[in-house]
């Protein structure tokens, strides 16, 4: 402490901090425990949901909701903070200034920031000798910014636990993320304010320095107290994090971001380890803990950029190597990873990557995939748009079926471990612009390339309980949306899950975005018992003639213009056979319009929201 405070009383303030730090984590703890037994009481309902409509073609219990979780839904759960605007973003003019929250998530931010507010001010002595007041204040709010960091960093990254754990996606914990991001940074300032008033006022007291501009006297102490210094560099970092994380800078140039991001965060980490390693044993220890958090998540080649101390490196080098380890694991066998990189019609790709080793992937999964000839180091992520467990051989399937006691006409080959995954990626700036090139310019238009791949990760929102299923999606986010519609299509067939209709809508610019997913619907609609429950309708919104617009077969019908997404979710809710699922994947616009038609039945309906979208 910069100023001199009685034994008695220095202890009794650290004491005071530490038991507000850990009731911060207690009530954060709690809140995981609450929403785990939400969690598991959904899963296990969904359940019971499935077992009883196998076999129950109508379903009418189900298709009537509880009217108080009816309600919850409705005004809560799924409601946007205000009228119907969540997902699309806001805008200064043609700047992204970011999406406005749910109503639930607002709740959830306000209260953890009421309580962090809550927590600093409380207990303090306002009625005390103002050092003492001030030096209170300052030291809680550094406390306390320790403290917001364990949370920051275990839901900040790919291998956040709570992501499976809670089935909650990434984009939930993204939002919290830059939160607990700001509520750190704000509790960081208040504590060097704090603590910069109290050098100045404590040097003002000597005569000598009466006159003296505050600022010099600050200066004099950086030079006399290295751990000030290393507090001024924690807080200058902090705030160049804020900086580059507003959201027009993060979209406009997001590997930069990232980059900046990650070296920041080490800074951070190393210079807090200093700043507190001889005043602060107490929140030294925090910083221990948020240190192995983060290594453990940090990328291997991201982990070249880090800062260390002389204290650390050790568990750098080791987590290095277990991330290296499983990176080889995965990409390399038999033979490597390599990606076959298509450019396709509307500034497109189909990047098929041949895997080393067989993986087993759910819809709604997403990898991460490094190209070191294009993107050095960097990785990032795509939906699954489809997998194949493609043999290596005749031979070698055939034996893995064998020692099974099957053969491949009588097995699910969606459950075997799949060999080859595909993704779709739009053409935009930076990696994905140098990939599209790189393919464009070859003479076959494909480039083959050696790839590394991490995964699967991400939230598995079942559709199985639900006898009737909208899969809507705008653009790109078909990547996401159809493993779900396959998965119900050989569910259904082989009688393992709930679904009667299903209803595929897709909203594309142009016909020619068809041929991003021609062979795999091909594949689909060739598949047993899809005429029993499959409908695909494919509205372009630019066609170049009406000509272009035609449908194929009964199941599968275009349209042009822009779908009236209401009107098709009340159509589908007056055919709905049992509960009604309504997943969602697209630019905000359609995302918000299908949130707002779900949300005006879900009084009446059995109707369940999933949402997915890109908030990278």
């Amino acid at each position: 402490m910069p100023a001199q405070l009685s034994p008695e009383v220095e202890a009794a303030i650290n004491s005071n901090n530490m038991f507000f730090a850990v009731l911060i984590l207690l009530v954060l703890v709690s809140l995981v425990g609450v929403l785990l037994v939400y969690r598991i009481a959904l899963q296990f309902s969904q359940y019971v949901r499935t077992l009883t409509c196998l076999n129950n073609p109508n379903q009418r219990f189900f298709k009537l909701p509880s009217r108080p979780y009816g309600a919850l839904k409705q005004h809560l759960f799924d409601a946007p903070l205000f009228n119907c605007r969540h997902n699309k973003q806001m805008r200064i003019g043609p700047i992204e200034a970011g999406i406005l929250p749910t109503r639930f998530q607002a709740l959830l931010l306000t209260s953890i920031i009421t309580m962090n507010t809550v927590m600093w001010a409380y207990g303090i002595e306002w009625r005390g000798p103002i050092m003492t007041t001030v030096l209170h204040l300052g030291n809680r709010a550094g406390t306390m910014a320790v403290v917001n960091m364990i949370p920051l960093v275990i839901i900040s990254g790919r291998n956040n636990p709570l992501i499976w754990l809670l089935n909650i996606s990434f984009d939930n914990f993204n939002l919290m993320h830059r939160w607990f991001g700001r509520i750190v940074v704000v509790l960081a300032t208040s504590h060097g304010i704090a603590e910069t008033m109290v050098i100045v006022i404590s040097q003002k007291k000597n005569p000598m320095n009466k006159d003296v501009p505050g600022i010099h006297l600050f200066s004099e102490a950086l030079k006399e107290a290295e751990f000030i210094v290393w507090g001024v560099v924690t807080l200058t970092a902090m705030i160049a994090i804020i900086l580059t994380s507003w959201t027009a800078f993060r979209h406009a140039f997001y590997e930069t971001f990232l980059h900046i991001h990650i070296a920041m965060v080490a800074l951070i980490l190393a210079a807090l380890w200093v700043h507190l390693e001889e005043d602060a044993p107490p929140q030294h220890n925090w910083i221990k803990i948020i240190i192995t958090i983060w290594v453990i998540e940090v990328r291997f080649a991201a982990s070249q950029l880090t800062l260390h101390t002389k204290t650390v490196p050790a568990n750098f080098s080791i987590q290095r190597v277990i991330r290296l380890g499983s990176l080889l694991y995965r990409n390399l066998g038999r033979s490597t990873t390599r990606a076959s990189i298509e450019a396709l019609p509307g500034d497109a790709m189909r990047v098929t990557l041949q895997l080393a080793r067989p993986w087993r992937f759910l819809p709604g999964q997403h990898v991460y995939l490094t190209i070191p000839s294009i993107g050095l180091w960097t990785s990032h992520p795509f939906s699954v748009a489809w997998s194949e467990a493609l043999p290596r051989s005749a031979h070698d399937i055939e034996k893995g079926l064998s020692e099974q006691g099957t053969t491949v006409q009588n097995t699910d080959l969606l459950a075997l471990p799949q060999t080859t995954i595909s993704l779709i990626i739009r053409r935009r700036v930076g990696f994905t612009e140098k990939m599209f090139a790189k393919a464009y310019t070859s003479p076959s238009g494909r480039a083959i390339l050696p790839a590394l791949i991490e995964g699967p990760y991400g939230t598995t929102h079942s559709l199985s309980s639900y006898g009737s299923v909208m899969l809507i999606a705008g653009g790109i986010g078909i990547s996401h949306l159809l493993p779900h519609a396959r998965a119900l299509l050989a569910g259904h067939a082989s009688a393992t899950v709930a679904a009667r209709r299903v209803l595929l809508v897709w909203v594309i610019r142009s016909p020619e975005h068809l041929e991003w997913i021609r062979p795999w619907v091909t594949e689909m609609l060739a598949m047993e018992k899809r005429r029993d429950i499959l409908r695909i309708q494919i509205f372009v919104t630019r066609p170049r003639s009406t000509k272009e617009i035609h449908s194929p077969t009964s199941t599968v019908q275009m349209f042009p213009g822009k779908p009236d997404v209401d009107a098709l979710v009340g159509t589908e809710t007056r055919e709905m056979v049992g509960a009604m699922g309504v997943a969602v994947c697209g630019p905000g616009g359609l995302a918000d319009d299908v949130r707002w038609a779900v949300r005006r039945r879900q009084g009446s309906r059995n109707i369940d929201l999933l949402e997915e979208g890109f908030g990278w």
